[in-house]
């Protein structure tokens, strides 16, 4: 790649060297200027020059310029408001004019301390107003969402919102109405602003009008810490910020890593934290007590039956996991049952191979590719929700995103991206069709499979570490121990519980584990670990403790329990992490993991992989049949259920059918169509989709009443034409 030009600029008397095209507050930055703003933001796509707040001179021109709107040209010449009085005198009436109607709420603001408004007002504004009328108000504050307020009265009209909505999620539900001094921010039609990535509003928001509802009143600045973490809620691993206060988590913000978020995240990410805090949340061990049922225990008696089932189940022993432990909590319960039990059996969340290592790129690099290809009957979306941002910026960059498979169209693309989402064998086919495609260790190109849990490529790894032996499959499990609130809601882990003669359960909730296990240990959230997670990426990633949990950590009780059985587990993250990395990361310590990973690459990583026969699609049944694929929806599971602000954005009872196959079956978006298979049937509404293949239909698994495979469908009669 050829060095860019580079221009000579000058600003307040400084000259910089930048390339031709650089933004001019970029420019300004390398000179060790600011010029300040309120509507700039490069991740939203073109400056608009909305508020005016970057006003400069730039000689040769006749008028102040909106600086955020100019690029760096050879020699040019600016002055910003340090040097220009005319520049500051612009700045100055700037300011003016958008305090003309902003309340002086600062004291009673959510933002006050966080807030643009303030500092840019105290370092660059009038003293005092010379305004004496009142000033406009509206109705406050306007819930545009149950997680979202809006406060129009504290609006300056950036339209960083707007751009948002229009230009990075794509939704094109926030848009501003009439025109002028009675131009407002409201929701397409007052519908609810609904989406996987709403939140993100209120951080681009540069005042205090669009505000999290959770957050309300619920802290000031200098009352909080932000704890730097990695969401633990998909496999993405976005970087984000816990806000705490007395011990509390109380917000999440995003922490911008370029290569894996930008700074986005989605709601789930950022809202479902208040799970921590749910009603029904375990904070003391929970025994089987016959004739007495369910009641409470100390941990030092808890400990001792957990001793009694372990020893009593004489190696019968399964394990399922859930995806969201850490690295650490699953290194530290292989180590207890696989060495000192001798227990070689895991119910694993699914398959995770090594086979895509030779093809891994950071997810950064779909935004730059020329083609994308999206495979798997899973939306994207639903899983992993930022990667589908990163699909949208590829759209708007130019590429061409496929949801077939076009082998001429990635052969001759320099960059070429492959994602598969949906059962894929843990990345082996997507690897094996990377493989194929030549994409290996060709820049800028790679592939990526997108997992069903946040840590599954972690707890592989841990489990692995800990013993390389496979014990054989038990004639019958003598005790089955569930571990987080995933598995402990997976019907196929309580079909296990069915045949085990006894269940050791850890988890948060009561709703899910109490009445059918015979001990329940409290388990924790990710935002009170500390360990390890690794992303879809490959990447390792470190979490941090944000909150305290309850009681003992998984970790601190494991770490008890093993020296029961003679072995030795520390009942620190640091500790353990540094055995598991030693055999999987080749000896990276804790502390160097680091707040913002890089993508490394694994120690005897394999290069290429055999590359194996892709299938064709499938082709509609010719007798209408369909195959149905029940998806576990992004909100959705343990922590979302117990989050009010999340409700209305659960999954609605709806299909979603391939376009083309609906048109023929004359099914339109909105009509109500019967689902059958085996004399089972369900109602739901259609839903039109470009994107799914011929043959498969998608329902969300909580509306899917158990049907999965082959289903025939049919329009549903309407009532008023039913025979009486």
């Amino acid at each position: 790649m050829s060095a860019p030009d580079l221009v000579r600029v000058t600003v307040d008397e400084r000259e910089v060297h930048v390339p031709k095209g650089t933004g001019l507050v970029e420019t300004a930055l390398a000179a060790g200027i600011e010029i300040p703003v309120f509507c700039y933001e490069p991740r939203l796509g073109p400056p608009v020059g909305a508020c005016r707040m970057c006003l400069v001179e730039v000689d040769g021109m006749p008028k102040l310029q909106a600086g955020c709107t100019l690029t760096a040209q050879d020699g040019m010449v600016v002055r910003t408001a340090r040097t220009s009085q005319q520049a500051a005198d612009g700045q100055n009436a700037t300011l003016e004019f958008i305090l003309v109607n902003h309340p002086l709420d600062c004291p009673v603001c959510d933002k006050g301390g966080e807030c643009p408004l303030q500092d840019l007002t105290f370092r660059y504004g009038p003293s005092k107003t010379r305004m004496n009328f009142e000033k406009t108000t509206f109705e406050k504050p306007i819930p545009i969402s149950p997680a979202i307020s809006l406060d129009r009265e504290r609006c300056i009209l950036c339209y960083r919102c707007t751009r948002f909505s229009d230009s990075v999620s794509e939704d094109g539900q926030l848009v501003a109405r009439n025109r002028g001094a009675l131009s407002v921010i409201t929701t397409f039609e007052d519908e609810p602003y609904t989406g996987p990535f709403t939140g993100n509003v209120t951080e681009l928001c540069p005042v205090g009008a669009l505000l999290p509802t959770q957050y309300r009143f619920e802290a000031r600045p200098w009352e909080i810490v932000n704890v730097p973490t990695v969401c633990g809620l998909c496999p993405v691993g976005c970087n984000t910020n816990a806000t705490v206060r007395e011990g509390k988590v109380k917000r999440i913000l995003s922490r911008n890593h370029p290569e894996i978020d930008e700074g986005w995240i989605c709601d789930k990410g950022r809202f479902a934290f208040t799970h921590l805090r749910s009603a029904d949340r375990i904070v003391d061990p929970i025994k089987r007590v016959r004739l007495r049922g369910f009641e409470p225990v100390s941990w030092d008696e808890a400990l001792d039956e957990a001793e009694r089932l372990l020893r009593g189940a004489e190696g019968r022993i399964v394990t399922a996991l859930s995806g969201s432990e850490t690295v650490e909590q699953t290194y530290a319960l292989a180590m207890l049952l696989r060495r000192g039990l001798g227990s070689h059996q895991a119910m694993l969340p699914e398959p995770v191979l090594d086979a895509l290592d030779a093809y891994r790129l950071p997810l950064s690099a779909i935004r730059d590719a020329q083609v994308v290809v999206v495979l798997g009957d899973v939306p994207v979306e639903e899983r992993a929700p930022i990667v589908e941002l990163w699909i949208k910026a590829a759209r708007r960059n130019g590429a061409q995103v496929l949801y077939e498979l076009d082998e001429e169209a990635v052969r001759a693309a320099e960059r070429a991206v492959l994602i598969w989402s949906g059962p894929g064998v843990g990345g082996a086919r997507v690897a094996a069709l990377a493989e194929r495609l030549g994409l290996a260790h060709k820049e800028g190109s790679g592939a990526f499979y997108v997992p069903a849990t946040p840590n599954g490529r972690g707890i592989a790894d841990a489990w692995a570490a800990a013993s390389d032996e496979e014990g054989p499959d038990a004639d019958s499990i003598g005790l089955l121990i569930v571990s987080g609130d995933e598995a402990a809601g997976n019907p196929n882990v309580r079909a296990l519980a069915e045949r085990a003669e006894s269940v050791l359960a850890i988890t948060m909730f009561h709703g899910l584990a109490v009445g059918w296990a015979d001990l329940v240990l409290p388990g924790t959230s990710y935002l009170e670990r500390d360990g390890t997670y690794v992303n879809l990426e490959g990447r390792l990633q470190r979490l941090r403790r944000a909150a305290t949990p309850p009681g003992p950590d998984e970790l601190e009780w494991i770490s008890r329990l093993a020296a029961r059985f003679g072995v030795d587990v520390a009942p620190y993250a640091a500790a353990v992490f540094a055995e598991v990395s030693a055999a999987c990361y080749g000896g990276l310590s804790f502390g160097e993991v680091g707040e913002q990973a890089p993508l490394r690459v694994y120690a005897g990583a394999p290069e290429h992989v055999e590359p194996a026969p892709v299938p064709e699609p499938k082709e509609a049944p010719v007798d209408g049949g369909l195959h149905l694929v029940a998806y576990k929806p992004l909100f959705s599971g343990p922590a979302v259920e117990r989050v009010a602000e999340l409700q209305f954005q659960r999954p609605r009872p709806e299909v979603e059918l391939p376009r083309a196959y609906a048109r023929a079956m004359g099914i339109r978006t909105g009509d109500m169509v019967t689902l059958s298979h085996n004399g089972t049937s369900i109602e739901l509404r259609a839903r039109l989709s470009p994107h799914l293949r011929d043959g498969v239909v998608l329902v969300a698994l909580e509306h899917a009443a158990g049907l999965s495979g082959r289903v025939s469908i049919a329009l549903s009669t309407p009532k008023e034409a039913k025979a009486p």
